[in-house]
């Protein structure tokens, strides 16, 4: 069993590190860079208990999933949200793409409080 400590330190320290967990395999995004895995239990557990924002999305419909992920904007990860308005290739606030993955159903622990005066929802994350 792999300690996943040191990575999710890292993400917790960085605005907008977090933990995706999907059919795929688990993507744990931190500073300018992530580690993806197929560890997904352990990691899962580990992120939680720490308190990282976590979305697993492995129980939800392929094609919700995908729509999401093709037509949803990217997490600002470690920079600056671009300015609104957003679209699928714009970076937003965590908080904005864990909150399309919750109101489809996923999986959410430790979701981001939504920032102040950052507007509706993305556009492409309808469920």
């Amino acid at each position: 069993m792999t300690d996943y400590t040191s990575y999710i330190e890292k993400a917790l320290a960085t605005e907008g590190g977090h933990l995706s967990v999907g059919r795929g395999g688990f993507s744990l995004h931190y500073g300018h860079g992530w580690l993806s895995g197929y560890d997904c239990e352990t990691i899962k557990a580990e992120a939680i208990a720490a308190g990282l924002p976590v979305y697993d999305s492995r129980k939800l419909d392929l094609g919700v999933v995908a729509k999401l992920a093709c037509s949803g904007p990217m997490i600002a990860v470690g920079r600056a949200p671009d300015p609104q308005p957003w679209n699928s290739l714009s970076f937003v606030p965590l908080y904005h793409v864990m909150d399309a993955y919750r109101r489809v159903g996923a999986e959410i622990h430790h979701m981001p409080p939504a920032p102040i005066n950052s507007g509706p929802t993305t556009q492409g994350a309808e469920p």
